[in-house]
């Protein structure tokens, strides 16, 4: 009797564990919806990152051949696209000024959309979130000839400075928005107890109320660095000669009557690739920041 007990014991152990669990066929086909309908949107990206790829290692007489050859052809491969980039000597000093610009702008973002992120949060100041907003949906076209003038008369055209103070208007609000909804999760008891405790307004902030944000300040921090690397508008207008970003590169390629598409796909690898890898490297970072608050 005990030998019987103790089978049917193992058995019901066993069972669950062994038995096959049936997965509802709505679940399955929404499964297969969302695949599918990931990839129909992944196809257009891709395709255009392929085919601006294969024209950047293809020959000239390659890439004007009609009809478009979309397959790559060992006999068209070539290397005289990127050769001919770095031949200029332009793109390099091009790219450390995107870098420069880039890495100001977005400390000096952070410098001010972090502060004024929490003020948001915490007293409520609608009025400063909505003007923030405001200045970000401005077309960036509006502020050229003001910023031109301004920019003029004290005599920073052609400097790295006039492109930070510009690239802000892209920063700023990327910051401050991204941050308001994290400081918005902090339960203001912490900083409250740290107010208590001894600490000033100024130190509960930066002690408390900064480390808990951290994952949206990381997240605020790439999403801002790669709007001001790719921005356009602005460098067209501000730069000049020495201070020309990395979007120029592209641009002084473009004629009236032909194109280059060699190098100006070429160019346009060098300049997304820096992106792509960041992207990349961070991602983890990004996707954790922008989906997970500061605390739950």
């Amino acid at each position: 009797m005990d030998s019987e007990v103790y089978m049917a014991t193992v058995t019901a152990r066993v069972r669950p564990a062994t038995s096959a669990r049936r997965v509802p066929v709505s679940k399955v086909l929404g499964r297969v919806v969302l695949g599918v309908g990931v990839a129909l949107m992944l196809v257009p990206v891709l395709f255009f990152f392929y085919w601006l790829v294969l024209l950047s290692f293809r020959s000239g007489l390659a890439n004007n051949a009609y009809p478009p050859r979309f397959l790559p052809r060992l006999g068209d491969f070539t290397l005289a696209n990127y050769v001919s980039v770095f031949a200029a000597n332009a793109i390099v000093r091009e790219a450390f000024n995107s870098l420069i610009v880039a890495v100001g702008s977005t400390a000096l973002g952070l410098l001010l959309g972090v502060p004024a992120a929490y003020s948001i949060a915490r007293w409520r100041q609608r009025r400063l979130a909505l003007v923030i907003l405001i200045a970000r949906i401005i077309p960036a076209i509006s502020y050229l000839v003001p910023w031109y003038i301004l920019f003029s008369r004290a005599r920073l055209v052609d400097t790295h400075t006039a492109l930070i103070i510009t690239h802000l208007i892209v920063a700023l609000p990327l910051v401050t928005w991204i941050l308001i909804g994290f400081f918005e999760d902090l339960p203001p008891e912490l900083e409250e107890s740290a107010r208590i405790d001894g600490c000033s307004l100024f130190g509960a902030f930066l002690r408390i109320a900064v480390p808990l944000a951290r994952p949206g300040i990381i997240a605020a921090t790439i999403i801002a660095f790669i709007f001001s690397w790719n921005n356009f508008i602005f460098s067209v207008v501000l730069a000049g000669a020495q201070t020309r970003t990395a979007p120029l590169a592209a641009y002084r390629l473009l004629s009236v009557n032909t194109f280059s598409w060699g190098e100006l796909t070429a160019t346009a690898v060098l300049i997304t690739l820096p992106i792509v890898l960041l992207s990349l490297a961070v991602q983890r970072y990004l996707v954790a920041g922008l989906t997970v608050g500061g605390i739950k």
